[in-house]
């Protein structure tokens, strides 16, 4: 009995030993935690090391570089002179790669046209290269955490029920769902959903304020506003049979009424893949037919090729090789309107299923204009001879491996960005970046108008008159939401002024901001909303970040 009793003690013991032990062989520990996989996470984390602290960078996604890396290679620059920094420099190493003749390897460099938007697409002057392939930025972010010795764990999801451990109002850990603990002093969240930030229980919205919320003349629902051309030209009937409404409403398009012009609501602007096409023989596989593939899903766009319209074509950017990145263009296109409104707060499980969903709905789309014969005979001809890029996204059947998530959740920080910033209305404290891209949102409703027609809701066009500035405000949680969390991505801002923001240069900017700021408040032992200005301003001229109009006209 004795002996069965000193096995049993032994063994607890044992238990007792080994457990910390475990525990300490799945926690990691730096100075700085980083979580996301987007342009923003890399530059963070590359600000960071040049800082000198110690960085882990926690990214949920196998490929780096979010939508940068992932179809997105049309760069929406708006002023690139507002563009300093890391960001700059991002530029600066995809025009070093393409300055290897290997590079080429569909076209020579000279045949490739050098118009971008407003400055030349390769720009020998300032050594900056604005459009790419998905596979060249790729690279590129890959050079950047190889060159500095970046510690990168992938495919590492945040534990959202409970994986956040926070003590005195301030983050002290997180965990993933495979188990892994990851400690650090200050962190940066650089996803496109802000999932880190919520989850640390910081406050946030999710889709459209009114435009009486921040005094705003762009935001909340905007019925009878048509901007650019993703809008209904003609007439076009909703029904299954055109103009009676008894035989039921054609697929994606709402029944709801869409609201009150300039009041709120919970909807967010569509999402779409960008696609990586080309139409050179050598390298493009034909459009694959979904095998889920249903005609009567784009029986609204047959029915828009018949009222004579002809812009299928005009958002077939053309990038280096022969390729393009394809943007949603039109009233019904790659945009995948109203079906993903729950997409910011839903369970992984649940975006997955809205993921596959786009990637069904745009598969399908793509092999409908090739090959129906309700397509006009001029556009499916040309459509046909384009296809998927076989040398892009190799391991996901050619196919983007990241969704334009053009807006999710956004931080209701210390500072709300407002279109009235954005439009030079009142002067940006603290600034830390710049943004000069339009306020563009894409639509967010499909809605039978009193008439009894199809049409389109929530396109949004209107340019600053001048680059503006970004508060550092809006990087930062209010300090009884969490002292030591920083938002480059799903920063504090209002819908319509984020429809700005949400340029990947700009998420890069904030993202060298905030590592910038969290390093400082390292070093000072304090909470990121008490981080000086003045010595944070000074630091950020001194890497190169434009931060406002006096920096841009120097």
């Amino acid at each position: 009995m004795k002996t069965l009793l000193s096995l049993f003690f032994i063994f607890i013991i044992f238990l007792i030993g080994c457990t910390p032990t475990q525990k300490a062989k799945n926690t990691f520990e730096a100075d700085v935690l980083i979580y996301g996989g987007t342009s923003a996470a890399v530059i963070a984390a590359v600000e960071v090391v040049q800082s000198g602290k110690s960085v882990i960078l926690v990214s949920p996604d196998k490929h780096l570089g979010g939508l940068t890396a992932g179809g997105l290679g049309w760069s929406d620059t708006g002023k690139k002179e507002a563009i300093g920094g890391l960001s700059r420099e991002f530029y600066q190493r995809i025009y070093n790669y393409y300055t290897n003749k290997e590079a080429w390897n569909w076209e020579l460099k000279s045949e490739y046209g050098n118009t971008g938007q407003g400055t030349p697409a390769i720009d020998g002057d300032q050594r900056t290269m604005w459009i790419f392939e998905p596979h060249a930025a790729e690279q590129v972010f890959e050079d950047f955490i190889a060159d500095n010795n970046i510690k990168l764990y992938r495919d590492e999801w945040l534990n959202r029920d409970n994986g956040v451990e926070k003590t005195d109002g301030k983050i002290t850990a997180f965990t993933t769902l495979s188990g892994k603990t990851f400690k650090g002093k200050v962190f940066i969240d650089a996803t496109y959903e802000g999932d880190l930030m919520a989850t640390s229980g910081v406050n946030y919205h999710v889709g459209r304020e009114s435009s009486n919320t921040y005094n705003e003349k762009y935001n909340g629902i905007q019925t009878g506003v048509l901007h650019h051309q993703h809008w209904f030209w003609e007439n076009i009937s909703p029904y299954k049979i055109p103009g009676d409404s008894s035989s039921g409403l054609l697929p994606k398009i709402s029944a709801e009424h869409p609201g009150e012009h300039g009041a709120g609501d919970n909807k967010i602007q569509a999402y779409c893949f960008r696609m990586c096409m080309t139409n050179h023989d050598e390298n493009r596989i034909p459009f694959p037919k979904p095998e889920n593939y249903d005609a009567s899903q784009y029986e609204l766009l047959a029915r828009m090729f018949e009222t004579g319209r002809k812009d299928w074509f005009q958002k077939f950017d053309a990038i280096p090789n022969k390729k393009t990145d394809t943007n949603n263009h039109g009233p019904f296109s790659s945009d995948n309107i109203g079906m993903n409104y729950d997409y910011p707060q839903a369970s992984y499980e649940r975006r997955q299923e809205i993921i596959t969903e786009h990637r069904d709905y745009q598969m399908g789309l793509l092999w409908f204009v090739a090959n129906d014969l309700r397509v006009p005979e001029d556009i499916r001809t040309k459509m046909a001879s384009w296809g998927l890029a076989k040398d892009e996204f190799t391991d996901n059947e050619n196919w983007p491996h990241q969704i334009y998530v053009r807006e999710a959740r956004r931080m209701i920080g210390e500072y709300v960005t407002t279109e009235n910033d954005v439009l030079l209305k009142r002067k940006v404290p603290r600034p830390v970046g710049m943004g000069s891209y339009a306020m563009d949102s894409h639509n967010i409703q499909r809605y039978i108008t009193p008439e009894g027609f199809v049409q389109n809701e929530g396109d949004i066009g209107v340019s600053p008159p001048a680059p503006y500035s970004i508060s550092y405000g809006s990087l930062i949680p209010k300090k009884e939401d969490c002292e030591n969390l920083l938002v480059p991505v799903c920063v504090s801002s209002s819908h319509i002024a984020f429809g700005s923001i949400r340029m990947e240069p700009v998420f890069m900017i904030l993202g060298q901001s905030a590592a910038t700021a969290a390093c400082i408040a390292i070093d000072e032992n304090i909470a990121v909303q008490d981080v000086d200005y003045d010595k944070l301003k000074a630091s950020l001229h001194q890497k190169g970040q434009v931060l406002t109009l006096e920096d841009f006209k120097n």
